[in-house]
């Protein structure tokens, strides 16, 4: 596998269309900090690091509506691939549904949000967009 990100946000697709309560994913320091976020901005329940393996593992807890079983996470699309990266300056930093959804980017300062991005004012890598 060549595009672990790619292949992160493919099984969380697959496990919110299957209606999944709890997916596993291998981890990575990259993986875990867009976890965080995820956590931190309500798109997922919960998370645990599994560190028990070689690689180790991240299980995250998928968050629907208690009434109507709707998922918090509608769309995650890839922005930046290996075969064409996508990197964006403090002025052209993408806003995702006019502000309502989240780009995840990989700055000099760490992986953080496209709204942390602009207080901090610095630019970077956008990985992925999450709505």
């Amino acid at each position: 596998m060549t595009d672990s990100i790619a292949d992160y946000l493919t099984r969380l697709r697959n496990a919110v269309r299957a209606k999944h309560r709890i997916v596993e994913i291998p981890a990575s320091n990259l993986k875990k900090e867009m976890t965080k976020i995820l956590f931190n901005k309500g798109y997922i329940l919960n998370y645990k690091f599994d560190d028990t393996s070689i690689q180790g593992t991240i299980k995250i807890a998928l968050k629907y509506h208690p009434v109507s079983k709707v998922p918090a996470i509608t769309s995650l699309k890839r922005a930046s691939r290996p075969g064409l990266r996508k990197y964006s300056g403090v002025e052209t930093l993408p806003r995702v549904l006019n502000g309502l959804g989240v780009a995840i980017l990989s700055t000099s300062q760490g992986v953080m949000t496209d709204k942390e991005a602009r207080k901090l004012n610095v630019g970077g890598e956008v990985l992925c967009y999450v709505y």
